[in-house]
């Protein structure tokens, strides 16, 4: 039985433990099926088989702390992972994820504003380091080894922007300043709407999370601000809702830019180098979005401060 098949069975039996396993008209939903994690629906419960190299004790620890925080982060149905195929798999309730089709309800107030209540949260002990720099690393490795065996032209640029950001952000040092609590890979599909399908707003995705740089989990929608990918007033209702909910990631007023600079760069590379990557896989070109972050790696090093058009130097 591959791994699909027997979390679906899974799932089923932890949405109906009365039926014993017993087969039910519901119907079973594939959310995610990838190296990294396979995630499937049935009925109210979802359960996800995380990558298999996560560590389950320090998985519990992030459970644990999404749990204490349920009016931030979507509470686990259980405490501890169990184990399918040797990898962890953990239990959630269904949330109503945001609508893809429908961009001009993004909900970056509720984003902002989740965040700023997670980064203000007081830390509970122990907790592992927040991912984000581990998972710019990993991005920036896979890069490496696909231009190893077919190089790319955006690659070398992607590559130097990686080396001039400082070591703390390339995953080489411990992160700097007062740490607090971080999602580590904050976008607009990690918000889900619970109880499904008008709840309110949480943050979903454990995998991440830990201590760390706040600023981190600002950077994306900075970057995509920054790269011309983000329209200005949805960057603005962002900032301004993390600002007024008091996150403390950036000053509460003035330029942002001096916290967000160097995990924005960060993002902005991390982004070409797995755009770049998939497309090396699928022997395609860049589309626009692709490129304008592989353009502005370059500007990164071309230009000395500059990021994009975005942001003052």
């Amino acid at each position: 039985m591959n791994l699909l098949t027997a979390l679906t069975a899974k799932v089923r039996a932890t949405a109906h433990p009365e039926a014993g396993g017993a087969p039910c008209a519901c119907g079973s939903t594939s959310l995610a099926d990838r190296p990294d994690a396979t995630v499937v629906r049935h009925a109210d419960t979802v359960a996800k088989a995380h990558a298999p190299d996560t560590d389950s004790a320090e998985l519990t620890l992030r459970l644990t702390a999404a749990a204490a925080v349920p009016d931030v982060l979507l509470a686990p149905l259980a405490a501890t992972p169990a184990a399918l195929h040797d990898r962890p798999v953990t239990f959630w309730p269904y949330g109503a994820p945001v609508d893809p089709e429908d961009p001009d309800a993004a909900p970056w107030e509720a984003a902002a504003t989740l965040l700023a209540r997670l980064h203000r949260t007081p830390l509970p002990a122990p907790l592992p380091p927040m991912r984000g720099p581990e998972k710019a690393a990993g991005a920036v490795s896979r890069l490496r080894t696909a231009v190893s065996a077919t190089p790319h032209p955006a690659a070398p640029a992607v590559l130097r922007a990686w080396t001039a950001l400082p070591a703390w952000a390339r995953a080489e040092a411990p992160m700097p300043g007062t740490p607090a609590l971080c999602h580590g890979d904050l976008h607009l599909g990690q918000l889900v709407r619970h109880p499904a399908p008008d709840g309110p707003w949480r943050l979903i995705d454990v995998d991440d999370l830990g201590l760390g740089v706040p600023a981190w989990d600002l950077a994306r929608p900075a970057a995509w601000y920054a790269c011309g990918l983000l329209p200005p007033d949805e960057w603005t209702r962002f900032l301004t809702a993390y600002r007024d909910a008091g996150g403390p990631a950036v000053p509460a007023d003035g330029d942002p830019w001096p916290a967000l600079d160097v995990p924005a760069r960060a993002l902005t590379v991390q982004t070409a180098a797995r755009a770049i990557t998939k497309a090396l896989a699928a022997d395609r070109p860049l589309d626009e979005a692709e490129q304008a972050l592989a353009d502005a790696c370059a500007r990164m090093t071309s230009v000395p401060g500059q990021l994009t058009h975005g942001f003052p130097a």
